[in-house]
This record gives C-alpha cells, structure tokens and sequence, in this order.
C-alpha cells in the first residue's frame, strides 16, 4: 500500500490518552508472530468519575511481563472495533489500538487526558431520544474505514445541540466526531433470571461536522 494512503487510513481515526495502568497484560491473539495483549488503563474525567478503557498493545511496544499497575502512561493510536463470536451471535469488542506508548508523570490538568477524532460513515439510522429529565441524546453508529477493505464500528453518543442535529443523519452519510472515550457499566440480561454486569465503550462527541 502506497505510503500515502495508509498515512489516511491513520489520520481519519486518531486516539490519544494519559491515564494509569489499572490491570495487567492479558494476551489476546497472534498476528505473523507478535502477540497482543490488552491491559486497562483508568482516564480521569473533568468531573471525578473516570473511564477504564482497554489498550491493545503489542509486546513489541512494552514489555509485557512487567506489571505496571500504578504507573501513568501515555498512548496514542486508533479506535479499533472486532466481532467477537459469543452465545450464537457477534459481540462488537472495542479497544484502543496503541500505536506509540510512553511513560509520563501523573495527569496534568492542563493537558487533554482523553481525545478522539473519527472521520467516517453513518452505518445505521441515528437513535434519537429525549431523557425523562428532558436532555436530548442520540445514538449513532459510524464506520471508519481501515487499509484492506476493513471498517471499524465505533458507538458515539451525542447531546443536545448535535444529538438534534444527527436526528436527520442518513445512512450512508460522510461525518466527522471530535469527543472521548468513555466507558459505562450496564447489566446484561441472561437466560432466566441471570444478568452479567458488562462494560460499554463509546465515544461521547463534543463536536460533529456532516460532509455529506
């Protein structure tokens, strides 16, 4: 592939976040003999809550027999986004792909911890709705495209001002996100009377453009 065109593919998802190893390595899969491993890193909020988000990093980056639990780091990549085969029917699994990790000092309040920019596809009609408390969201699910015809499926959620705006959103439509990564705990119903508790990733978006 042309240097050019992958040098697109890169720019039209781009992540950046600091925060603190929260967990150990855990390897995920195998690609020409470089493992992958993911590991959760804890991102603070403006407000006190935090996001834990998965990082898929490969041991050619860090040395993953090290337990860094405690330690702040910094990484840069891509929102990646993978079907997982799981009780008869894909789950979408959501990870940050890291493509550049380095070890900082703790969160400065003045550096943005967590940021995302998406350039891609509305791939199903936009959700929109109006909370009991009368707030407008939206839901939105975007395909950004990958180098050899791969797409990665990214959740974003929107509010107010924009989330009135993606309501005439068409599929098929060309859209740029600016936002964050957050994560949100939810209970999934099981068979019977089970539920699992699971973990949502999504991008919250603080700006949107529709190119049409």
């Amino acid at each position: 592939m042309q240097d050019g065109q992958h040098q697109r593919f890169i720019e039209n998802n781009q992540v950046s976040i600091i925060g603190e190893i929260v967990s150990e390595f855990v390897f995920s899969h195998e690609v020409f003999g470089e493992g992958f491993y993911l590991v959760e890193v804890q991102v603070k909020r403006l407000s006190e809550s935090t996001d834990c988000i998965p990082v898929m990093i490969s041991e050619r980056l860090i040395d993953v027999t090290q337990d860094y639990r405690g330690e702040f780091i910094r990484v840069t990549g891509q929102f990646r986004s993978y079907n997982r085969h799981e009780e008869k029917k894909n789950r979408l699994v959501l990870s940050v792909f890291a493509r550049e990790v380095a070890f900082t000092e703790e969160e400065n309040d003045k550096v943005k911890t967590n940021q995302i920019f998406l350039d891609g596809y509305i791939c199903k009609n936009p959700v929109y709705r109006k909370t009991p408390l009368g707030r407008e969201i939206s839901d939105m699910l975007v395909a950004v495209n990958r180098p050899y015809g791969k797409s990665d499926y990214i959740p974003c959620i929107c509010w107010g001002r924009n989330a009135r705006f993606t309501s005439g959103f068409e599929v098929g439509g060309h859209v740029q996100i600016w936002g964050r990564i957050q994560s949100r705990e939810y209970v999934k119903k099981m068979e019977g009377d089970l539920a699992e508790k699971r973990t949502a990733y999504e991008v919250s978006v603080s700006k949107l453009e529709w190119l049409g």
